[in-house]
Order: C-alpha cells, then sequence, then structure tokens
C-alpha cells in the first residue's frame, strides 16, 4: 500500500524531501502558497526559487565544509545538487546556477511524478497529527503558520528577526590577550573568553564602527523594528560613545591575569556556540555592516588580530525554531511523531544546508530505523548543530563550517599542530569513510 505524506512549502528544503520520498514510492501532496499569497522576496511560483545569491558557496570538497556537504549530497542522490549541476554557471570554485533553469528542473522533476499532487494555499499546522507531515516554510514564513508553531510547541522559541552577532573559530583567538572567566568568577570559569580594549583601543574601535559601510536594508525589511534586546552594535555606539562600556563591552567583575589582574577598560566577551567549544559567538555584537567591514573592525580587537570567522554578523527577518529545544535527532517536532521540520525553519543557515536537511527530513521518513549520520560527517554535524548540539540559550541559525564536526587529531608525525588547508583535508576524508559506512543503511 502506497504511504502518503504531506509537505508544506516548495522551496529547497520542501522539494529534496519530496524527490527523496517519491523515488522510494512514497504518495507526495505538496502544500504551496504561492503564486496566490507571495512573500515579500518572491517573485515566480517555481519551487527551489532562490531569492538572494544565485551561489550555492564553495564547490571544494577537499578543503572545504560546504563543498563537502554538496559532494555528500551528490552521494545521497540530492534532486537540488543535480538540478544545480545542470544549471551551474562560470563562478572560479563557486558553485552559482541559472535561478531560472535550476528552479525549473526543480519543479519539472517533482512534478514529472505520478504519486506527486500539488495544493496551492496557504496551510495551516496539520489538524491529523498522526499522518506524516514536513513542515518546509522556510524563513518567510507566514504569519498564521509562525503564529500557530509557536502556540503548539507552548515556547517563546519561534523568532521573527534573525539577530546574528559574528562567531569565530576558538583557535584563531590570541590566547596570549584573551583570558577565560565569567564575570564575578560566577559558573566553571570557563563560560567566557574575554578579549580586552584599553582606552585608546576602544575609542578606536567606536571611531571604526560609526563610520563603518552598512548593508541597506531590502523594501520589505524596511519598516522592521529594531527589538531593544538585540540592538546591532553600530547603532548602541551612535547612542553615545560610553554606551557599549555599560552594555557588551562593560568590564565590571572581570580581571585581566595578563596584566597582573587589574580591570580592563572595555573587554569583548565570546561565549561557547556548541558544546565542543570550537566555536564562540562574540556576545551582543549582532551587526548590519558589510562583511568586509566586520572583519576589519573586529580584527581591531587585540585579541582577535588573527581571527577567523565561521559567520558573520547580520540582522534579517527570520523565522526559525530553537530546534535544541522542540525537535527530536530525527527532525520530528517534540510532542508529535509523524511531524517533521525541515529547512531553515529548523535553524540551519544557507541554501544548501536548508536542501540538507530537507533531504534528511525526507530520508527519516522514508526509512524510520535509518540512523542518523556520523557527527564526523558534514551532514551529521549539520543535524546535531540544529537537534542536540548547540546551546538552546544561545541558539542562532548556522551555516555548515568545521567548527561543528567533532575534533579532528591535527598532529603531525612530530608533534606539531598541521594547519591550513592540511588540516581541513583530515576532517574532510575522515567525512568520507564515515559517509560510505553511513549509506550502507540507505536503500
Amino acid at each position: 500500500m502506497t504511504k502518503h505524506v504531506t509537505i508544506i512549502g516548495a522551496g529547497l528544503a520542501g522539494s529534496e524531501a519530496a524527490y527523496q520520498l517519491l523515488k522510494r514510492g512514497f504518495h507526495v501532496h505538496m502544500i504551496e502558497m504561492r503564486p496566490n499569497q507571495s512573500t515579500p522576496a518572491h517573485t515566480t511560483s517555481l519551487f527551489g526559487e532562490l531569492v538572494c545569491s544565485n551561489s550555492l558557496r564553495s564547490d571544494d570538497a577537499e578543503t572545504n565544509a560546504v563543498g563537502l556537504l554538496h559532494q555528500e549530497m551528490r552521494r545521497c542522490d540530492s534532486l537540488i545538487m543535480k538540478c544545480a549541476d545542470n544549471n551551474s554557471v562560470p563562478a572560479g570554485g563557486a558553485l552559482a546556477v541559472n535561478r531560472e533553469g535550476f528552479s525549473k528542473q526543480i519543479t519539472e522533476t517533482l512534478k514529472s511524478f505520478d504519486n506527486f499532487t500539488l495544493e496551492t494555499k496557504e496551510a495551516d499546522f496539520p489538524k491529523e497529527t498522526d499522518t506524516s507531515t514536513i513542515i518546509a516554510t522556510g524563513p518567510l514564513t507566514s504569519d498564521k503558520m509562525a503564529q500557530q508553531l509557536q502556540d503548539i510547541t507552548q515556547t517563546d522559541s519561534l523568532h521573527f528577526f534573525d539577530a546574528i552577532a559574528p562567531i569565530v573559530y576558538t583557535d584563531s583567538v590570541d590566547m596570549t590577550k584573551a583570558w577565560y572567566q565569567s564575570r564575578y568568577d560566577k559558573g566553571d570559569g570557563t563560560d567566557y573568553l574575554n578579549c580586552p580594549l584599553s582606552k585608546q583601543e576602544y575609542n578606536d574601535f567606536i571611531d571604526a564602527l560609526l563610520s563603518g559601510e552598512k548593508v541597506q536594508f531590502h523594501e520589505w525589511e524596511k519598516n522592521t523594528p529594531y527589538f531593544e534586546g538585540c540592538l546591532p552594535v553600530e547603532v548602541m555606539a551612535e547612542r553615545g560613545r560610553q554606551t557599549l562600556l555599560f552594555g557588551p563591552m562593560k568590564p565590571v567583575g572581570l580581571s585581566n591575569p595578563h596584566e597582573e589582574g587589574r580591570r580592563p577598560f572595555a573587554v569583548v566577551q565570546l561565549r561557547k556556540e556548541n558544546k565542543q567549544g570550537t566555536l564562540m559567538n562574540l556576545v551582543g555584537f549582532q551587526t548590519k555592516l558589510t562583511y568586509g567591514v566586520q572583519k576589519q573592525i573586529f580584527r581591531m580587537i587585540p585579541a582577535l588580530e588573527n581571527a577567523e570567522f565561521a559567520r558573520l554578523g547580520g540582522i534579517h527577518r527570520n523565522t526559525f525554531v530553537c530546534g535544541p529545544k522542540v525537535l527530536e535527532s530525527k527532525l520530528e517536532l517534540k510532542g508529535y511523531p509523524n511531524i517533521r521540520l525541515a529547512g531553515q525553519l529548523t535553524g540551519c543557515e544557507g541554501y544548501i544546508e536548508s536542501a540538507s536537511i530537507g533531504l534528511l527530513a525526507g530520508l527519516f521518513t522514508a526509512l524510520p530505523n535509518l540512523p542518523i549520520p556520523p557527527a564526523e560527517t558534514a551532514l551529521g554535524a549539520m543535524l546535531r548543530h540544529i537537534t542536540v548540539e548547540a546551546e538552546e540559550d544561545s541558539f542562532q541559525p548556522m551555516n555548515i563550517n568545521f567548527g561543528l564536526f567533532p575534533e579532528i587529531n591535527d598532529l603531525d608525525e612530530r608533534g606539531k599542530k598541521v594547519k591550513g588547508a592540511d588540516r581541513k583535508k583530515r576532517y574532510t576524508e575522515r567525512a568520507r569513510t564515515s559517509l560510505t559506512e553511513w549509506l550502507k543503511n540507505i536503500i
């Protein structure tokens, strides 16, 4: 007997989930509100429409986590990767696509299945929760669905604005200048990594914030109010030169061991982004500065002079759940085992990350006994971040990066650290071996 699955949302995640189910004989009923009801960013009714960049980022599977994710999805017979490869345009080492051809092929492929049906309407949270449903409504989820999800989860975990602070790799912080300490020595002493600034360094930093180039809002974002609790750091600086000293850069309760225990004039605190502690976010430093300017300004902080960024900051409208609070390990909504979330709604960030979570949602629905991918793979690292690995209180959308993976043995035969591309290759080589074993479970 053919099994039926409803998929809400025809974006990258919903389309990928549908394909994984359709080719295994499931009947997929897709509900998509476009074109009857559009969003401020979409312009067509095509499935998998790319609303921002046409790039799926690096295709280097040897030294780049994004390229590794591309490769793993290809090995899982991903529809999104097939269509991207078939519609690629020159972009150096990146995988960029012809938008229209890409979305058109996704649409035509799904509609070619006899076991596929499409209903055009704004969907509600499923009333019959014993039937299989995948909700993949994306960052521009309709207000009605967003409210229903918030009511169902009975939490305030559903956010409507993405207030993102930059994230750095912990091992790129200069520990001859930074130190671990919580204010007033609360906690176990490793919760925060402190990066001090002198008075002159602070004033230079404020000058740079005030003059730095900002990203302009899209037309449909212009009436979006800032929440006082997540103001861009440059907006706080505009309110007065001392404002940050009473906000995220306040030095109270801290003593710098590199300067005989003296309190710094100002401090930037980094907080663990994942349980492994390989990633740290700049607390309170959400920003609308352009990416290039962010790197220049944040590297003015002495301990971050050589910082490597896993993600840069930004503020834009978004909808996502706090995955570690509301999702089970296979993307099931807690309390609703037949309902899965997929795509950017789960708290992953980026086109390809969204599609990868759609792929997993489809596979878990089709193959209930399928184990989750190993943590050493890009698929497994991304899945764990949005379900069990991230800290609930500081959860933010995340792109795939090596900081989400388990630590690698990075010592050579002489006991010296392997760096750069050679270090990254150790991650990708380990991932390929782990994925090969996991793929044996997929039929």
